[in-house]
């Protein structure tokens, strides 16, 4: 299918490639993998032709149809759908022939083209797409010039999708999509029936996805058969085997270097000497395969705990203008939660941010923060805020007005920034370096509370590896917003789901949110939606009555799941309990000890609640198995 023969290009005095090689084969699922910085957005400009190698070369079948997602996003006054479906140029051709051709056989020969690329259904699935996608039926009817660059990027990829190429080469095709986007286009890549190239750092994409994983590495391209789980057990193998001959190769030059040195001047021996240097001079040397050095994150844990709950909501409501974007929060956050929050773009996720953050005032009801609590605010936008001409150096001394230069460069060296790069500016700064600034800066001061907004965009694989363990170390609440999958399956151990103007708790994990979005995709697809939806009703009163055993996998999900909501329940009343022990609570803040008793009852009746359904839920599983 595709073939990279011994390329070689330089950009600078750098080698991206040396004389690298590669052979994709037909109808593979590739995830591309590497460093930032490594060329491999270059590969996929000599892929598509925009850029030759110095030497060798890139050859695919002539007829072959390559798909790419232009880094121009799309504009002009036409809707999403006809844009969508001007992509397809085989059938747009072929539908403006047909208006005007007047020859009889060339007509049949053109509606029997139309008919043998599935013409007709051609609106249905491009608006199954842009659905997909995130555009419902009135946003698909909207001109593109009406759409930010971000969900016209969006646009673009559907369009890519849409045309059907032999080669679809996708770059970061997450970096511009949402959690329930990133879902649903996982799916529709499993299905994909043609070859795959795809650039992402989405572990769960490459895993979900990819059944091969090329790596580009010091100027080589290597390709390994499996996922990405499957890449890293292998290399990690290669690795330890590669060291362990390294060490014996290493052994044995000693060994005839200590001959050579012992017996060259003596004539008894020189033949033999002279015998083990050739024997030196031809063995090949072994390159042991060496990681780079990862540099950390460092997110320092706030100073002194507050006590929980550090925000509490009742029945509050938030927004811009005078119809509240939220509505009916009622909820709590402790200090040491750990909260996924879920919801498609533009049903509120930043606006709850913002609530929690102090940052919008609640236009109704009621929001209680601890008074010494501190937040620290993290999101994507900011990254393009910060001052292009000022350094690493300088915003760490805006926060350091009375240290030494030896101190503030010490911090910049945990932020990771040592020695000159401190003194870079952050025009010139990749964007990976950007949100490592931006994180140093928003956790400066080990805030209680962190909400972190898409932190893992422009973080290659191993640097979002030391976010998750720098997030797991931390021992303040967090929320974080992501469309990494992989990230909130490490860090979140509640979700909260943002969804018909209110958020609640989403019962279950990221599994069955999975399933959620997938079938709320597949309802507005058609008849066969509406008519699985039946059928699983009436199947319904079945399963009540008498669990199968297939029904057994998840009610255990959902007893795990009940099972950590009584644990936080009961931890969170054991919290309140200890403070309430404390007799000086009552003197010195009486309306406090009432709130925290009030609470305490709440917590008991959803503790019961809780129980009630988790031995109802074990009775059916015991049942089904």
């Amino acid at each position: 299918m595709l073939h990279i023969n011994d390329i070689t290009l330089r950009l600078g005095p750098r080698v991206l490639f040396d004389k690298a090689t590669a052979a994709l084969p037909d109808h593979a699922r590739v995830g591309f993998v590497g460093r930032n910085g490594a060329g491999k957005t270059t590969l996929f400009r000599m892929i598509s032709g925009e850029l030759a190698p110095e030497s060798g070369s890139i050859s695919y079948p002539r007829q072959m149809r390559l798909g790419r997602v232009e880094q121009e996003a799309p504009g002009g006054p036409g809707t999403l759908i006809d844009f969508v479906l001007a992509a397809d140029l085989e059938r747009a051709r072929l539908t403006e022939e047909a208006e005007t051709a007047t020859d009889p056989a060339r007509i049949a020969d053109i509606h029997m083209r139309l008919a043998d690329i599935d013409a007709h259904s051609a609106p249905s699935r491009a608006a199954s797409i842009l659905s997909g996608l995130g555009f419902d039926e009135p946003a698909q009817n909207r001109s593109l010039s009406e759409y930010s660059g971000g969900w016209r990027m969006r646009v673009a990829l559907a369009a890519v999708l849409f045309s059907n190429p032999d080669l679809l080469l996708l770059d970061e095709p997450t970096n511009y999509l949402d959690l329930e986007g990133t879902l649903w286009l996982i799916d529709y890549l499993q299905r994909y029936p043609a070859t795959i190239l795809v650039i992402s750092h989405d572990r769960d994409l490459l895993d979900a996805v990819s059944d091969h994983i090329l790596h580009l590495d010091q100027a080589k391209l290597t390709l390994w058969r499996g996922n990405y789980s499957s890449f890293e057990r292998q290399r990690r193998e290669q690795q330890a085997i590669l060291l362990k001959h390294k060490k014996k190769q290493d052994d044995q030059r000693k060994h005839l270097q200590s001959f050579v040195d012992r017996f060259r001047a003596k004539a008894t021996k020189a033949a033999q000497a002279q015998s083990r240097l050739k024997m030196l001079a031809k063995m090949e040397p072994v390159s042991a395969i060496v990681d780079g050095h990862i540099l950390p994150f460092h997110l320092p844990s706030p100073k002194k705990p507050l006590s929980p709950p550090i925000v509490a909501m009742e029945d509050a409501s938030v927004g811009y203008g005078a119809e509240p974007v939220l509505k009916r929060l009622s909820l709590n956050i402790s200090d040491d939660d750990r909260i996924g929050l879920l919801g498609s773009n533009g049903n509120g996720k930043s606006t709850f941010a913002k609530l929690v953050a102090g940052r919008l005032e609640a236009q109704g009801g009621v929001v209680r923060r601890s008074s010494k609590l501190e937040v620290g605010f993290f999101a994507q936008h900011q990254v393009d805020d910060l001052d292009e001409t000022a350094t690493p150096f300088q915003c760490v001394a805006e926060l350091m007005r009375d240290s030494t230069e030896a101190k503030i460069r010490g911090k910049c060296a945990q932020f990771g920034f040592p020695n000159v790069k401190a003194d870079t500016k952050v025009a010139q700064l990749s964007g990976g370096e950007k949100a490592r600034l931006l994180m140093g800066l928003a956790t400066f001061h080990g805030p209680h509370l962190l909400i972190l907004d898409e932190p893992t965009n422009h973080l290659d694989i191993d640097s979002r590896a030391a976010l998750i363990e720098a997030i797991n170390e931390y021992e303040g609440a967090i929320i974080l917003v992501s469309h990494d999958r992989h990230l909130l399956d490490a860090c979140a151990d509640r979700l909260w789901l943002v969804d018909g103007g209110t958020v609640k708790a989403f019962d279950g994990d990221m599994d069955d949110y999975k399933r959620y979005v997938l079938d709320r995709a597949g309802a507005g697809n058609g008849r066969q939606a509406k008519k699985d939806r039946a059928e699983a009703q009436r199947a319904e009163p079945q399963r009540r009555d008498a669990p199968s055993k297939k029904d057994a996998a998840p009610l255990k999900k959902r007893i795990w799941a009940i099972e950590e909501k009584m644990r936080k329940f009961q931890d969170l009343m054991a919290r309140i309990d200890k403070t309430l022990a404390n007799p000086a609570v009552f003197s010195k803040d009486a309306a406090k000890a009432a709130q925290l008793s009030a609470q305490r009852g709440d917590l008991e009746k959803a503790l019961v609640a809780a129980e009630e359904e988790w031995l109802e839920l074990t009775s059916d599983a015991e049942a089904a198995q």
